[in-house]
């Protein structure tokens, strides 16, 4: 990490799930400070008290309040772009706020950057960004957008994205859900059990933010190929390890997908197999298409696009395997 050796790194929503997680990677290098960045004082208070490490600062504030990001960003060396609303539920009743803080807020996020001259931003988005059918999505398929206008037009500022699956045991995550309700002694509420959804771990989305981050030109996508499962043979994996409650059928909730697309087709088509790993570069043509069309390349493939359908499929056993390396499970099995 040596990159960040002396550097200011600015995380917003950095009290979420993806900001302790980068805190953990990062606390015991020599990176210069770290500001956390939220709207949310007591996850802010409740920080503070369990890392007590001077090089770690909180700035409250909203990304929808430009004034207010304009202020932690001084002196900023790069920033990771975490804050969004992310419940596919919540979205749909009130999308004009998944429009404020996904599109509006990062808006603001990429202005303070440039005009305060940040060398590096990474945007976290979403596998719901590619074929948008809900608010959520559809609100961080524009936010993808806004980046990548952006990076075309900053001449200092690296502005790229990331676009990852459900990462276990985030806020908000179906995992922590079950566990709770086999705590109480509640049937695991399961929605469509052929629903299949990505399994990333939070130490897995670092390592997409900092692999992006390493190789990063104005406006790619990076996405990190990860394997998937259903929803049934999910809260099988959790019952395995925990006890079983039984389930309860509550059939899909609003704006959900039957599964997630990391990569469309047209995407696939222009990416770069990197290993682990898939690059889509910034199409940094301008509007003016007329003078493209000698030099135009015509491609005839079809690619399939790449989803939690046709990714790796995990069994059971291996769910069960994947579950116990989270720090979540693990703590929750203690206390049982």
């Amino acid at each position: 990490m040596s990159d960040f050796s002396g550097k200011i790194l600015l995380i917003t929503g950095g009290t979420g799930s993806f900001g302790n997680a980068v805190l953990r990677r990062f606390l015991n290098t020599d990176i210069g400070e770290i500001r956390v960045f939220s709207r949310d004082e007591k996850k802010q208070d409740d920080m503070r008290r369990q890392i007590s490490d001077n090089k770690v600062k909180f700035y409250i504030g909203d990304v929808r309040n430009h004034e207010s990001i304009m202020q932690a960003m001084q002196k900023v060396d790069y920033v990771f772009h975490a804050a969004a609303l992310k419940q596919v539920p919540s979205c749909e009743f009130f999308p004009m706020e998944a429009v404020k803080t996904n599109v509006i807020g990062t808006d603001n996020v990429l202005d303070a950057a440039v005009r305060n001259s940040v060398k590096k931003v990474i945007c976290l988005s979403s596998d719901k960004a590619a074929y948008p059918i809900n608010a959520m999505g559809t609100s961080k398929a524009m936010m993808e957008k806004i980046a990548k206008a952006r990076a075309q037009s900053s001449d200092e500022t690296i502005i790229c994205c990331t676009r990852y699956g459900n990462v276990m045991a985030s806020r908000g995550s179906v995992i922590p859900l079950f566990i709770e309700q086999i705590k109480t002694n509640k049937p695991i509420t399961i929605t469509n059990p052929y629903m299949t959804r990505y399994l990333m771990s939070l130490d897995e989305a670092v390592d997409l933010v900092l692999f992006a981050f390493e190789r990063a030109s104005p406006g790619d996508l990076f996405v990190q190929k990860s394997p998937a499962c259903t929803i049934g043979d999910l809260a099988e994996a959790v019952r395995r390890i925990f006890k079983d409650t039984g389930t309860r059928m509550i059939g899909s909730r609003h704006g959900e997908k039957l599964y997630e697309t990391l990569l469309t087709s047209e995407e696939r088509m222009l990416s770069e197999d990197l290993g682990d790993y898939f690059k889509v570069a910034a199409d940094n043509r301008d509007l003016n298409y007329d003078k493209y069309f000698v030099d135009g390349t015509v491609r005839t493939e079809d690619p399939e696009p790449y989803t939690s359908h046709n990714t790796i499929r995990l069994t059971v056993d291996e769910v069960v395997d994947k579950l116990l390396g989270l720090r979540l499970v693990r703590n929750a099995l203690r206390s049982i």
